[in-house]
Parts: C-alpha cells; sequence; structure tokens
C-alpha cells in the first residue's frame, strides 16, 4: 500500500511539472531563467524526536540555508533550554558516553546541529525564543531597559554556549492574539522594537569580538491586525531577515471551512477580511517599507481540518461541526485538526470517498469527504510552486517552512528549491494564477475534483 501510494505521489508532481511547463510556454512571451528562492529556512521542532522519530540527522541539510532550532523558554527575563534532554543531554548511538568525545560541552539536538553543520558548513542555524507556547513572558523581558538587556545578554550567551549562528525571536503576539494567558501590554509595540535594537547590539558587539556577524531575525505575524501591533517601519533595519507566518488564516477558530494558507483572496469566501492571504500580507509588509529582500514568505507543510461540513460547494465556506483529530493529536493535545503533509499523502490524496478539489483564485487543494463531513485545506508540490514563483517576482528573500518533519520525503521542500522546481511561470497576479489554475485541471466554474 505505501509503494503504490508513493507512486502516486510522485506521477502527481510530475504531472504538476508538466503543467507548470506549459504555463510557462503558453503565458510568457519570453520565460525568465529559473532562478534562486533565496533563504530556504526551515524549522525543526525539539519535539521531532519523540513520536515523530524525526531527527537532525534526517534533515536534508543540503537543501536548507538556515535551520531554526524550535523552541527555547522565556523564564524570569531569560533565555533557557525549552527540553534540557533533547536539546542537550540526549545521547545517541554515535555519542560516546567515555573516552574521546565524551567530554563534548553538550550533547542531544545540540550537538547533532554541530554535526551537520561540519557536513553542510554553509548551513547556518539559529535558536528560535519563544513559541506560541512560550510567549507569556515576552512582555515582561521587554518592559525596561534592565529587562531588555537582561533577555539580550542571556540570549547571546545561549547562542555563543551553543554554537548558533544567531537568535531568532517568535513573540507570538506583541499586544496580544496569542494565547490567553499571555502578558499583554499596550506599549508592547514600542518595547518589542527597543527589544530588537537591545538584542542587535548586543550582538553587534559579539560580533565584533569574534570576528563575525550574529544573525538576529523573528517570526513574523500575518494578518492586519497583528501586523499593526509592530512598528514595521522601525525594526526592519535591525532585522537580517523577517520570516513572516503566513499560515493559519484559518482553521477551527474559523466561523466556516476555509483556507489555511490562500495564496490570494477567494472572490465566493462570505467572511474574507483585509489581511487573510498570503499577496495582502506580504503586500502589507512591503507598503510599510520592508526591502523585499528581507521578507521570507513562510509555507506551511501541514494542512487543518475540521469535520460535520455539509456536502455543499464541496465543503468550502461551510459551517462544521468539530474538529477531528490530527496526525499527532492524543489525549493531552486533544483535537487540533492540524495534519502533516506526509500523512495527508500516503492516508487521504486518492483514498475512495475523499473528494479533491482546487481553488483557482487562491491558488490552493482541499480535500472533502461527503459522506463524513471531513473537510481538510492543505498545501501541495502545485500550490508550492506557485508560491515559489510569487517570491520570485516579487523579489523576496526566500521562504521559510513550519515544519520540517512533516515532509518526510521532501516532496514539498524540492518544488521550493534551486533545481528542483518547475520552470518559472508568470507573476502571479490573480488573473495569470487564474490561467495557470485552469491548466491545474479547473473548469470555468473555478474548481473541480482533480483525483
Amino acid at each position: 500500500m505505501a509503494s503504490v501510494a508513493h507512486g502516486c505521489r510522485a506521477a502527481t508532481l510530475y504531472w504538476g511539472r508538466f503543467v507548470l511547463r506549459c504555463a510557462a510556454a503558453l503565458c510568457l512571451a519570453s520565460p525568465p531563467a529559473t532562478g534562486e528562492t533565496g533563504r530556504v529556512v526551515g524549522y525543526y521542532p525539539a519535539w521531532g524526536i519523540y513520536d515523530r522519530g524525526f531527527e537532525i540527522a534526517d534533515l536534508p541539510g543540503e537543501k536548507l540555508t538556515h535551520v531554526n532550532y524550535a523552541f527555547a523558554n522565556l523564564v524570569g527575563g531569560q533565555c533557557m533550554l525549552g527540553d534540557p534532554w533533547a536539546d542537550v543531554e540526549r545521547h545517541l548511538p554515535a555519542d560516546p558516553w567515555s573516552g574521546p568525545g565524551s567530554d563534548a560541552p553538550y550533547f542531544g539536538n545540540f550537538h547533532q546541529l554541530d554535526l551537520l553543520q561540519a557536513l553542510h558548513p554553509e548551513l547556518q542555524t539559529l535558536i528560535s525564543v519563544g513559541g506560541w507556547t512560550w510567549s507569556g513572558n515576552f512582555s515582561d523581558a521587554a518592559l525596561t531597559p534592565a529587562s531588555r538587556a537582561l533577555f539580550a545578554t542571556s540570549c547571546a550567551d545561549f547562542m555563543e554556549a551553543y554554537s548558533f549562528d544567531g537568535i531568532d525571536i517568535d513573540w507570538e503576539y506583541p499586544g496580544g492574539g496569542g494565547l490567553a494567558s499571555n502578558t499583554t501590554r499596550p506599549e508592547d509595540a514600542e518595547n518589542f522594537t527597543l527589544l530588537l535594537q537591545a538584542v542587535r547590539t548586543e550582538l553587534d558587539a559579539r560580533g565584533v569580538q569574534n570576528g563575525r556577524h550574529y544573525l538576529l531575525t523573528i517570526a513574523a505575524p500575518a494578518g492586519a491586525a497583528k501586523i499593526a501591533n509592530l512598528e514595521v517601519e522601525q525594526i526592519h533595519s535591525v532585522l537580517d531577515f523577517i520570516n513572516v507566518m503566513t499560515y493559519d488564516f484559518n482553521g477551527s477558530w474559523s466561523p466556516i471551512s476555509n483556507f489555511n494558507a490562500p495564496l490570494y483572496s477567494s472572490p465566493g469566501d462570505p467572511t474574507t477580511t483585509p489581511g487573510t492571504n498570503v499577496d495582502e500580507t506580504m503586500q502589507n509588509y512591503l507598503g510599510r517599507g520592508v526591502p523585499a529582500d528581507k521578507l521570507v514568505l513562510g509555507v506551511p507543510f501541514y494542512g487543518r481540518a475540521v469535520q460535520g461540513v455539509a456536502n455543499v460547494n464541496g465543503g468550502l465556506f461551510q459551517s462544521f461541526t468539530g474538529t477531528p483529530m490530527g496526525t499527532w493529536d492524543d489525549a493531552s493535545s486533544g483535537a487540533t485538526g492540524m495534519f502533516d503533509y506526509a500523512d495527508i499523502a500516503a492516508n487521504y490524496l486518492g483514498q475512495p470517498g475523499i473528494d479533491a478539489y482546487r481553488d483557482t483564485d487562491s491558488g490552493v487543494p482541499w480535500l472533502h469527504d461527503p459522506s463524513s463531513g471531513f473537510f481538510l485545506s492543505y498545501d501541495d508540490p502545485p500550490s508550492l510552486a506557485l508560491k515559489k514563483e510569487y517570491v520570485l517576482a516579487n523579489a523576496l528573500g526566500g521562504v521559510m517552512i513550519w515544519e520540517m518533519s512533516a515532509d518526510l520525503d521532501n516532496q514539498l521542500l524540492d518544488v521550493l528549491i534551486v533545481g528542483t522546481p518547475p520552470p518559472s511561470v508568470p507573476a502571479l497576479s490573480p488573473g495569470a494564477l487564474a490561467v495557470l489554475a485552469a491548466l491545474l485541471g479547473a473548469t470555468a466554474l473555478h474548481r473541480r475534483r482533480f483525483r
């Protein structure tokens, strides 16, 4: 069964590349040369070693420019190990307990990152601080000059102690919008700017001492309301680049079944609000003065599902009754409705009773099981090819992936990197996207089953 499923997925990827070649030939009088997407930033989750069994050694270091390790915690205003056993204590079979090498300063995932960099010297690693679960103390850390200095010093110490090349701040989110338990203040926006300036100053000072440059990046929000809580015009100058989290636009919290990461808005969406798609988000940052080459477009290697969706409009833009258990959900996590792409490809695509669709306006696919009411929005090779071309057309600084363990055979990653993606297609305005989507199998009604 697995080999058959893998063969079908390979055939689908080949078909998608063929269609994109046709699109380039039909839509371009003079096709642009295939270019690099720039940075390819992959987040590695510390918890990948557990149920997923995904090790640092499984990362395709030759295909990435940066690995962001998720996450360090923020405790008492200082950067701390998030999972000490996974991060620095665990011994893998090749790690010695005695004799040569046993006196290494740390083991665990951080040691494995060192080994990965030894194999791929151009690869850079960053420690990501915070994340959705551990953003509750950022407002306090950013509050005063003393608290900002403590944060900057402790995070720089952490970075140097564990041989990272930089720091990625993942505050979700200044001013609110994260967990209800997070501390937030009206002055978070201003204080976040000051916090980043303090970290930049500390990293620059250490860079002078060590004869090198240390990276400072952030994971930045999508959606107009959250972006409004950042002093975008001021922070970009202190950052090397900005990883924009252009996903989670919709999910189990939404009023209707909708797209997780649409490239453009869909005219049929009755709830569309400004900024709830990739294009409007990136144009928001560009409009506020961020240089294009500092903006890194985030892509999800997962989908989001809801259940109890009626068999109307292929299940799209319909009310729903609940959230299914996702790929890694259990009793402790509850039902998140998050599905890894590897799971989607192996167990949902092409399965009897599950209808597959593609929206020509938004550029992304979805699945619907009319008998059970299961609805799943996700990204696949063709939709990521469109996003890659969007990066190229807008001269953006690259792509960021959340997260690497969800694409076990690199089917999605290979679309994004140099040498393996489909040839270039036109700058993807909604009109050009509609032309390409028509070649991907759409009808005049803008969507159809493609399985």
